[in-house]
């Protein structure tokens, strides 16, 4: 039987005269896995804050069950600057934590008799291997610094330590919101394995849809001001959605029909209108009401023109580009094609940005040229976005660019148009940017990159922020986009359905040119790991000698010498294996320690099969 953790109750909430969600009822019980899924600007953010209790609601209640633990990373986490990594992850309510800042404050200050008493509670707790867990998490991360102070961090690698500190703290209840921004392809893959096997309740809200399909079971979508349940994952998700807007559209249609007859009846009947009649007089209004509430799905027709493309795009000749040791392009050489849509993968810190940088001419190569045709309009959309000042009404962001933009079709439209044209309405635009969701400020940046008519598209992380309904329609306006694409993305399902091709950015300046999507290159990958593994298994293995035809009964001197030996030599693996492995549980290792540790300990499991195997060979001729 499951188990609620959470109980909303007709919860409801204004931003200003706008309606975010009104008498809102759900609950969510132990061990489900949710998605939260809505356009920009609707409340996601503002409904995890009030579920977090970190803001009130303007009316209803929440309520979780008493004693689970409740751990929230919103989208800007506040960390304290003056503490180190390690500092930061040990601000914690989690019992083990508090267990064994204790153990090293008794530990200073020489008092045995507590020493004594939090011995049995890290026994009880099990949290002698806890700071190794720590490490292990914060290194999946690409956090290795633990003695850095928070403050020398990126704003990326200050959420990745604080999605480390909500994990290791191991909350009941789990509420993330965009937990795979600021993470690479490789961190995500850890994340999305992590969060399948955690065991934790979570709600969480990501425009990362390959994610979504993996780990979450439930989905729910906040629109008209309604909160809709769906119980299965994304793909799930988006064929009820359907289901349910072409059912509902078909009820409107059917009270429509009805609406017709009973207006000529209300125009007929006047007299009519006693209190016999009142009940259908009712009826009429609800009616009406009904025939008006058809679902119609707001899209971004995304037809803006791009200038023509010549046939010299951008070529790269020998192009090298470095920072002091760090090498980023070594001798690059490379000719973009019209209608190409390659995308850029790589770990961080492999030169992704400055590669974008060096191809537009924002950084002079160290060596090498790069040749730009006269036809190339570059439309570059950045990771850390358009500096807009707070204050400017969102209008003026248009229009101090152009008074008139050129669409596809010939037509030019007025800025006013085109905030319409891109689900900005009316009463929006003389708003002050301030105002403006996440989501909402990156759909404002990317009207102005696009309004320039590129034809030659940059985009560094464009899906951050954006609402999946959005992406939905960015995908299909750069799948027919004529011109060159180039994608950097840690987004596997956007990256799938737009490049062709991919740059795999592999550090010290070594780019390979893969043919084929995020997923083919992933599984390739797989493959490619599984072969080199078992190339290297059969280098180790002994080579087994042929029977002779006639076996002989007993051992011969040197075999039973060569089994002795295997023995022996089996004992001390075994023993070397348990000191291993009580070294990793100890807690005391640094990471590097740790790696060399677990590497040792594979090549001792692998040395055991190998001595093993042979013992029992030897031992078979024997009996």
């Amino acid at each position: 039987m499951s188990v609620n953790y959470l109980s909303v109750e007709n919860l409801t909430h204004h931003y200003g005269d706008v309606r975010l969600f009104d008498n809102l009822n759900f609950g969510i019980s132990e061990g489900e896995k949710v998605g939260l899924i809505a356009r920009n600007g609707t409340g996601k953010t503002t409904l995890l804050n009030i579920l977090a209790q970190i803001l009130p609601c303007d009316a209803g209640s929440v309520i979780y069950r008493k004693g689970i633990t409740i751990g929230y990373l919103p989208q800007l986490p506040e960390v304290n600057d003056a503490n180190t990594v390690i500092e930061e992850i040990f601000e914690s309510e989690n019992p083990q934590v508090i267990a064994i800042k204790a153990y090293e404050q008794a530990l200073e200050s020489g008092n045995h008799e507590e020493l004594g008493h939090l011995i049995e509670e890290l026994d009880k707790l099990g949290a002698w291997d806890f700071e190794a867990r720590i490490k292990q998490i914060l290194t999946q991360l690409k956090i290795t610094k633990f003695d850095q102070l928070i403050g020398q961090l990126s704003g990326g690698q200050k959420k990745r330590v604080a999605l480390a500190h909500i994990l290791i703290s191991e909350p009941d209840f789990l509420i993330l919101d965009e937990p795979t921004n600021h993470l690479d392809l490789e961190m995500i893959e850890w994340l999305e394995d992590f969060m399948s096997r955690s065991k934790a309740t979570l709600l969480m809200v990501t425009h990362d849809r390959y994610f979504l399909d993996r780990v979450c079971n439930e989905i729910y979508e906040l629109a008209d001001q309604t909160l809709y349940h769906y119980k299965g994952n994304y793909q799930y998700f988006l064929e009820k959605r359907e289901e349910r807007i072409s059912t509902h559209n078909a009820q409107v249609e059917k009270a429509k029909n009805l609406l017709k007859t009973e207006q000529d009846w209300m125009n007929r009947m006047p007299q009519a209108r006693g209190t016999k009649a009142k009940y259908r007089v009712d009826a009429f209004d609800d009616l009406k009401k009904r025939a008006h509430s058809g679902i119609q799905e707001q899209s971004i027709n995304l037809d803006i023109k791009a200038a023509r493309l010549g046939k010299k795009i951008i070529e790269c000749f020998n192009v090298s580009k470095a920072f002091g040791d760090l090498k980023i392009l070594d001798d690059f050489n490379y000719k973009f094609a019209q209608g190409e849509k390659v995308g850029i993968i790589g770990k961080n810190g492999t030169g992704k940005s400055t590669f974008l940088n060096t191809i537009t001419g924002a950084l002079e190569p160290d060596s090498g040229h790069l040749e730009t045709g006269e036809t190339v309009v570059v439309g570059y959309y950045r990771q850390d976005g358009m500096k807009i000042e707070d204050d400017k009404k969102v209008i003026d962001v248009i229009s101090d660019i152009s008074e008139s933009i050129t669409l596809g079709s010939g037509n030019s439209m007025s800025p006013a148009q085109f905030l319409r044209h891109f689900l900005f309405p009316n009463e929006m635009h003389y708003v002050q940017v301030e105002k403006l969701s996440g989501g909402e400020k990156k759909r404002l940046y990317l009207m102005t990159v696009l309004m320039k008519n590129p034809n030659f598209l940059i985009l560094d992380e464009p899906t951050n922020d954006l609402d999946i309904f959005t992406l939905n329609l960015l995908e299909e306006y750069l799948q027919n986009f004529s011109g060159c694409v180039v994608i950097v993305s840690h987004d596997r399902y956007f990256m799938d359905k737009i490049v062709d091709h991919l740059f795999v950015f592999e550090g010290q300046g070594v780019i390979k040119d893969f043919p084929g999507n995020y997923s083919i290159y992933h599984d390739f990958k797989i493959e490619e790991e599984k072969e080199k593994r078992k190339v290297e298994k059969e280098k180790k293995e002994p080579v087994l000698r042929e029977k002779p035809k006639d076996k002989p009964k007993k051992l011969s001197f040197k075999e039973k010498k060569e089994m002795e030996q295997l023995e022996v030599d089996m004992e001390e693996l075994n023993t070397e294996k348990e000191t291993i492995e009580n070294e990793l549980n100890s807690g005391s290792l640094s990471p590097e320690e740790i790696g060399d540790k677990a590497k040792r300990l594979n090549e001792i499991m692998e040395f055991l099969d190998e001595k093993e195997m042979r013992w029992l060979e030897l031992s078979e001729i024997e009996g």
